[in-house]
């Protein structure tokens, strides 16, 4: 049975953001060995806004997407996802959260070789309880709108890196989430596939989700409602 966690973005209505970090810090390591990846980070992100996260190798804009998703735990902080309090949370809750309220899509696409398309986009809904016929519904409704609808019974193998990557991004708009956190995407691929990503990511936030694309490529950043630059750390433009 699915845990009931609300999606709706923000507690106190349409003009919150769906996530909100304040004063939040990362650090690794202690002594010689410690190293601040996030110092002091305060930023809001909106339902409906396409937001770019820019900055060089290691200011810390993985940390930030890892932090904001619940994928790590800020040292100190506090980090508000569509009015649950992420850094109040115990590891049970936190995953439970995480699996209700946001999607991920990654560089390298992180698609199960053995398992189809379909499968492949059916997979989290059904471990998170979903009947597997609304699964696939939601899924094949996916795919349709990522432009693959054919490839349902292809292995990623099969296709080329801009079909994988909208395979991923079917996968993570299929269970309609406030919040899709995506590092790198057009990374992995060449201009003309890397264009067609960045227009279905833009058209996935104007249906009303919060999207965050931690980027070094110019036409996110062109796309993008919101920028958001950080370095060494620390939120440099578009803060809060």
């Amino acid at each position: 049975m699915r845990t009931a966690v609300s999606t709706t973005p923000g507690a106190g209505g349409p003009d919150e953001p769906v996530l909100r970090l304040e004063g939040v810090h990362k650090v690794y390591g202690t002594g010689e060995t410690r190293h601040v990846a996030l110092d002091g980070v305060t930023v809001d992100f909106y339902s409906a806004k396409l937001t770019a996260l820019v900055g060089h190798s290691g200011s810390g804009k993985s940390t930030l997407l890892n932090v904001s998703g619940g994928l790590e735990q800020a040292t100190s902080g506090t980090i508000t996802l569509a009015g649950h309090v992420l850094t109040k949370m115990g590891p049970a809750e936190l995953t439970r959260t995480r699996a209700s309220l946001v999607s991920y899509v990654f560089q390298e696409y992180n698609l199960i070789r053995t398992m189809t398309v379909l499968e492949n986009v059916c997979l989290p809904l059904e471990l998170s309880g979903m009947a597997r016929a609304e699964a696939r519904r939601r899924a094949a409704t996916a795919l349709e709108r990522t432009g693959v609808p054919r490839h349902t019974r292809k292995f990623p193998d099969q296709l080329s890196g801009g079909e994988q990557q909208r395979v991923a991004i079917a996968r993570a708009i299929a269970d309609q989430r406030p919040l899709i956190l995506a590092d790198e995407p057009t990374g992995a691929l060449d201009s003309a596939n890397g264009e067609r990503v960045v227009d279905l990511l833009r058209e996935v936030a104007t249906g009303g989700v919060a999207c965050v694309i931690a980027t070094h490529n110019p036409e996110v950043t062109a796309a993008a409602d919101h920028i958001v630059r950080i370095q060494d750390g620390r939120v440099v433009e578009g803060g809060a």
